[in-house]
Order: C-alpha cells, then structure tokens, then sequence
C-alpha cells in the first residue's frame, strides 16, 4: 500500500505531531499542547475529529486504559493496517503506559481461547502494577 495524501493543512500538521511522537502514547490533549508550543491554533475539537479520520485510516491506533480516562493514541505509520498483537502496562503511581509486545502473553491469549473460549483483545488490555523506577523508589 503507498503513501496516504492528506488534503487539508490540519492533517498535514498532525501528520507532523504524530512522527514527532512515533512510539509513544498520547492523547488529543498532549496533540493540542504540541501544536501551542509551536504557536500554531488548531482548536481541540478539530484535533479529534482529525484524529479520528487517522484511526479510520488505520494510521493511528486507538486505545481505551479504562472508562474514567480519555482514549490515547499511537501513531503506526503510513502503511496502513500494520496491526500488531500488543498489551499495555500501566503505572498506577506515576501513569507511565508501556507498550509491551510479548510472546508469553500471547500464549495466555491462545489459553483463554482453548480452555474458556474467550477471545481476549490485546488491543484493549492493559494490565496495572507498578513501573521499574517506581518499585525501585518505593
């Protein structure tokens, strides 16, 4: 699949958010915080409306960390549909979100498939504990 063109100036510019923030999460909210440290006006509406048109594309990915916090994102690229199997691990002091691809949990996925016939989706799991820097403060 080739490069996707963007029509409008907005697109462009969160184009250019979202390399800006390759491999990490991030929220409409920290796009809007991108785009006011450059000086650049994009009202928060606009950004998820567009944000949604790239989750559509498939060129971002967007996850749900649990009902009380807002979606976050990822961006993966413009080759679109390049889903890969993940979790998440959430810091419950800090918040850190690490982005965990792990073989051993998809085995637990093909488990939960075999043994209770349930269909887990690693897009959607997240599991809670403390970070490594956390611990170690602790």
């Amino acid at each position: 699949m080739g490069i996707i063109k963007y029509k409008t100036k907005q697109q462009e510019l969160l184009l250019s958010c979202f390399k800006a923030m390759q491999g990490r999460h991030f929220t409409a909210e920290d796009v809007a915080a991108y785009f006011q440290k450059q000086n650049i006006s994009i009202g928060i509406a606009t950004i998820y409306r567009q944000i949604e048109k790239f989750v559509a594309m498939g060129v971002v990915q967007k996850y749900f960390l649990g009902e009380q916090n807002a979606a976050c994102f990822q961006y993966m690229g413009e080759e679109c549909h390049k889903e890969v199997s993940h979790f998440h691990l959430k810091c419950e002091k800090c918040g850190t979100l690490i982005h965990l691809e792990c073989h051993d949990l998809e085995q637990l996925s093909s488990h939960l498939m075999a043994e209770h016939g349930f269909a887990l989706d690693p897009f959607r799991t997240v599991f809670y504990g403390l970070c490594e820097n956390c611990r170690l403060a602790s």
